[in-house]
């Protein structure tokens, strides 16, 4: 199964690229969360907000705040790219579901809107879907952790 998370093109630069913009712009939103950076109010702020204000079990909250930070840091790396993109693409469909689809489509770049639309959220989602489906791509721990397997492999048949 672990070999099934770490499969992937280890020649794919696309999947690099859509790795690490979705998880650079992820880690702003998980710091913000977890450690209350960019304006954020921290794990405990944060958690109580989501499980109070938003309705969310406690253990949903808390997974949504360590996907959203130490996913996107995995995500950056190309450690277990499958997982955390499905994750990330899951929370995504959370914050439409439970905080976006009423406000609509659009960004509220105008500030005319009650909040934000769930535009980004698509973009999101998308991008987690094809690394879900490609994995991490070149230059990722994912890529060196296969060729090791597979070199370790090889060393094995010759012995």
């Amino acid at each position: 199964m672990f070999q099934q998370l770490i499969r992937t093109n280890s020649n794919d630069t696309a999947a690099f690229v859509l790795r690490v913009v979705l998880g650079a712009v992820m880690f702003p939103h998980g710091a913000q969360k977890m450690l209350g950076w960019f304006g954020g109010k921290g794990f405990s702020a944060t958690l109580e907000g989501l499980t109070t204000g938003g309705g969310l079990p406690w253990i949903i909250a808390f997974l949504v705040i360590i996907i959203e930070f130490f996913g996107a840091i995995a995500l950056v790396l190309g450690f277990l790219g499958r997982l955390m993109a499905f994750s990330i693409g899951v929370v995504m469909v959370g914050a439409i579901v439970k905080a976006h689809l009423a406000n609509g489509f659009f960004m509220n770049w105008s500030g005319q809107q009650a909040g934000e639309g769930f535009e980004y959220h698509l973009l999101a989602i998308a991008m987690a879907i094809a690394l879900t489906l490609t994995g991490s791509g070149r230059w990722s721990v994912d890529n060196a952790l296969q060729r090791k397997k597979i070199h370790e492999r090889e060393f094995e048949g010759v012995a």
